[in-house]
C-alpha cells in the first residue's frame, strides 16, 4: 500500500498498541484531536482513553510519569508536540531515563520512546523548528534515531518500541506529507543501530539523515549529470552511529560530504568527520566537508530557506571535495 510518513507512523503506533498490551501513548492533544500533525488520529477511539492519554501541557511532568511507568512494566510512547517543547523535560531524560540501566548495573532497562517532530522547512515559528539531536546524542543511555521516509519510519518505530532502552525518535516534520511510498500491511522492526545505503556510488559519499536525505539524493542526481557517481547513506541511527557502514564507505570511496540541518558547532557531522580522521585518515583522498545549518536560533519563516542546507550548497561542497 502507498503511505506518507505521518500515516506510516500512525499505523506503526496502532500495530504496537494492538500487539503489546503494556504499550500506551501519552501526549498533548493526541487523543480527542489525534495530535497536532494527526499522527495519532483515531487511536483513542480504537484503543480507549487509558491507552491513548491526553496529557496536560507539562512535558517534565508526563515524561517523568512515563519513566515511572516504564519502571513498573509499562511501555509508554510519548509525543512531544514540537521539538523545542521537549526542553522542560531534559532533566527527566538526561538525569533519569538515560542513567537508569547504569544505575541498576544493567539489571533493568527503561523501555520508552519519545517521539519528537523536529526541524524546519514548514514555515513554522522559530520555537517549532529546532534540530536538537546533538543534545540527546551526547547522553549515554539514550538512543537517537531519525527516519527519512515512510518505510523507515514504520520499521524504526517498531524497533524503538521493542528496544528495552529509552529511544528518542525524531521525526522530520518536513517529510510528514512529502510524497508517498510503498509500505507493507504490517511493519517489521529493522536493526535499530544501523544506517542504510540508498544509492551506490564510487566517486563520492554523501551522508545525511532525516529531511536532508532528500537534499543529498537530489544532489547525487545532479552530480550524475556531470558523470560523478555519488553514494548516498541514510544514517537513521544518530546515537550510536553505524561506524562499520561509515568507515566501510570511506575506505571504499575516499571522499565524503556530510549534510545536517542542525547548527554546525559540535554537530553529528563533526563527530563523523572526527571518526574518519581517527580511523581512516590515511585512506581518504580529500578532506571531509560539512554542509550544515547555522549557529544561530532558527530564523523566521521569511529567511528559513537561506538557513537550511540546500542542493546548491551540497553540490558546492561535493565539487570542492572532488576538485572541480
Amino acid at each position: 500500500m502507498q503511505s506518507n510518513m505521518v500515516e506510516a507512523i500512525g499505523r506503526g503506533l496502532g500495530q504496537i498498541l494492538e500487539t503489546d498490551p503494556s504499550a500506551l501513548l501519552l501526549g498533548e492533544d493526541i487523543g480527542v484531536n489525534g495530535g497536532v500533525f494527526r499522527a495519532t488520529a483515531g487511536l483513542q477511539q480504537r484503543f480507549g482513553e487509558s491507552r491513548v492519554v491526553d496529557t496536560p501541557l507539562a512535558e517534565a511532568g508526563f515524561v517523568g510519569a512515563a519513566i515511572g511507568m516504564s519502571m513498573v512494566g509499562l511501555h509508554p510512547i510519548i509525543e512531544i508536540q514540537f521539538d523545542s517543547f521537549v526542553y522542560p523535560a531534559l532533566q527527566q531524560l538526561i538525569d533519569h531515563a538515560g542513567r537508569f540501566r547504569w544505575r541498576t548495573s544493567g539489571a533493568q532497562g527503561l523501555p520508552m520512546v519519545v517521539r519528537l517532530p523536529y526541524g524546519g522547512g514548514t514555515k513554522a515559528p522559530e520555537l517549532h523548528s529546532d534540530s536538537p539531536e546533538t543534545i540527546f546524542s551526547h547522553v549515554p543511555g539514550l538512543r537517537v534515531v531519525i527516519p527519512s521516509d515512510p518505510l523507515g519510519a514504520g520499521q524504526l518505530l517498531l524497533a524503538a518500541a521493542g528496544c528495552g532502552d529509552p529511544v528518542i525518535f525524531m521525526e522530520p516534520k518536513r517529510m510528514y506529507r512529502r510524497g508517498r511510498q510503498e509500505v507493507p500491511e504490517s511493519f517489521t522492526a529493522c536493526e535499530l543501530d544501523r544506517g542504510v545505503t540508498i544509492r551506490e556510488g564510487s566517486d563520492l559519499v554523501l551522508v545525511a539523515y532525516g529531511s536532508m536525505v532528500e537534499v543529498a539524493s537530489a544532489a547525487a542526481e545532479a552530480l550524475a549529470a556531470d558523470g560523478v557517481s555519488a553514494m548516498v547513506i541514510d544514517l537513521r541511527s544518530i546515537y550510536p552511529l553505524d561506524r562499520d557502514l561509515l568507515l566501510g564507505a570511506a575506505r571504499q570511496v575516499g571522499r565524503m560530504v556530510i549534510v545536517q540541518e542542525a547548527p554546525r558547532h559540535c554537530g553529528i557531522a563533526a563527530e563523523i568527520a572526527a571518526l574518519l580522521q581517527e580511523e581512516v585518515a590515511d585512506q581518504m583522498l580529500a578532506p571531509t566537508l560539512r554542509v550544515t545549518g547555522m549557529d544561530m536560533p532558527f530564523p523566521l519563516f521569511q529567511s528559513e530557506d537561506e538557513a537550511l542546507p540546500s542542493v546548491a550548497r551540497v553540490l558546492a561542497a561535493s565539487r570542492a571535495v572532488l576538485g572541480y
